[in-house]
């Protein structure tokens, strides 16, 4: 049985996709979907993990609903100084 839900992937672009879940009852992974390997170098520090999928999961099961558009860089908010002279122009300051 698929377990679906909605997703917003970000590459290679930012689309809304469909995507399968791990089984969330699965005795194999506890719903995590996989599990986690530590692993060591030739003198047994440890290196980094590997990551193996569970049966009860597919990860490359996925689908594109439609492609989100991007954002215009004209249209973004930057970040500016507070303006020295208040939201309305004027100033709280006394004249000397």
């Amino acid at each position: 049985m698929i377990r679906l839900r909605i997703q917003v992937a970000h590459w290679p672009r930012r689309a809304l996709i469909l995507t399968d879940t791990p089984r969330p009852d699965c005795r194999a992974c506890g719903g995590e979907g996989g599990f986690e390997h530590d692993y060591g170098d030739h003198n047994g520090e440890y290196a980094g993990t590997d990551w193996e999928p569970c049966e009860c999961w597919n990860e490359s099961r996925r689908w594109v609903l439609m492609p989100l558009p991007y954002r215009p860089l004209w249209g973004r908010r930057r970040e500016t100084a507070p303006d020295p002279w208040g939201p309305g122009g004027y100033s709280d300051e006394p004249p000397f």
